[in-house]
């Protein structure tokens, strides 16, 4: 049976507090154990198909990656697959009562550079993340590893990405309070991985992850890697769309390269469009690095926000902000505003019928 490939191992124990599931999905989780029992991974039927691994090299696990990081694969049930990549496929699941994202990396064995490749990044993204604890950066719960298949293992985010969120928006309807409330949630998630010494690489609306609450969470870290080790940038890892124009020339990158790259996100949720619309990401790497284009701000686009964003895609790094300033003197006191001023506004309407328009907070912003 395909579950003799693997060995079942201890999950790591962790001093982190877990996050409960909210009640509103804990009757769908029940339903969902359910329907994922016949799909355990013990299951030949199921896991036949993903694992391939008859005849491959074995591997096992040393004592201390056990205790690190490493899967108890009883307990893990496989659902539905709901997105894929070049190398990988992700999968809906159930993790010892807990809903789960299952990432299935299959790395090929006849290329060996892209294996080398792939390895890396499975191997960076476990350190990564596996020290990484914050309500703004999704969590990881557990990995496994057999080659040449690798799954990490991370919370279920029930409302998928920030991209297919706002494709489902019409163009420049998003309030003002939304705003600032998604990009708060987004820069304290950067501003708590750059405080680690992480720079991301590849910020971007699909890698940015919303929960039952529609809180956003920053994903996918196998591009990422520590300040100190990220010199580092030719063969370009990142997404042309939302890539920094030194990193598209392959100079040395800093942190910088993930403000630029927040900067297109603040333009995407002021829009609710894809960066470079009618252009190919090659395209759009050309217009950035030769030509300096950015996207075109609309004149709807409040001038304080319009500022930032200019800000944070400057062709020049050092001229970009650093997170913890977007954090503490662009987003929090506005938003704190903004809702000071609707609770007026609601008094407003219960003493005088009428409701008072929030202009003067707009205009703050």
């Amino acid at each position: 049976m395909a579950a003799s490939c693997f060995n079942p191992f201890r999950l790591r124990k962790t001093k982190s507090k877990s996050l409960s599931i909210p009640s509103s999905s804990r009757s769908q989780l029940n339903i969902d154990t359910d329907n994922m029992e016949r799909k355990r991974f013990d299951s030949l039927e199921s896991w036949s198909m993903i694992l391939e691994s008859e005849n491959v090299e074995t591997w096992e696990a040393s004592n201390e990656e056990r205790e690190e990081w490493t899967a108890d694969l009883s307990q893990l049930f496989i659902g539905n697959k709901f997105a894929s990549g070049a190398h990988s496929r992700i999968y809906r699941g159930i993790y010892k009562q807990r809903a789960v994202a299952v990432k299935m990396v299959r790395i090929p064995t006849h290329k060996e550079e892209t294996r080398s490749v792939l390895e890396q990044q499975f191997k960076s993204e476990v350190a990564l993340l596996s020290r990484l604890y914050h309500p703004n950066i999704v969590q990881f719960i557990a990995a496994c590893k057999k080659p040449p298949v690798y799954c990490i293992i991370t919370e279920y985010m029930s409302q998928g990405t920030l991209r297919m969120y706002l494709n489902k928006k019409e163009p420049y309807s998003l309030s003002t309070e939304t705003i600032l409330r998604l990009a708060l949630d987004i820069s304290r998630g950067m501003e708590y991985l750059h405080s680690q010494g992480v720079i991301h690489r590849d910020l971007k609306s699909n890698n940015l992850l919303l929960n039952d609450e529609m809180r956003v969470k920053v994903a996918d870290f196998g591009t990422s890697c520590l300040e100190t080790q990220c010199r580092e940038t030719k063969g370009n890892k990142g997404t042309y769309r939302w890539m920094a124009p030194e990193m598209i020339k392959e100079k040395p990158c800093t942190r910088k390269v993930d403000v630029y790259s927040f900067g297109i996100v603040l333009w995407e949720l002021t829009t609710a469009l894809l960066p470079f619309q009618g252009m190919t990401p090659v395209q759009a790497a050309f217009a950035v690095a030769e030509k300096n284009e950015r996207p075109p701000l609309p004149a709807s686009c409040q001038p304080a926000l319009a500022h930032l964003i200019k800000r944070c895609w400057a062709t020049n790094p050092s001229k970009r902000p650093d997170f913890s300033e977007i954090c503490f003197s662009s987003f929090r006191p506005k938003l704190a505003y903004w809702h000071l001023s609707t609770i007026k506004s609601f008094w407003h309407e219960q003493f005088y019928g009428t409701r008072r328009v929030n202009s003067v907070c707009c205009q703050c912003l």
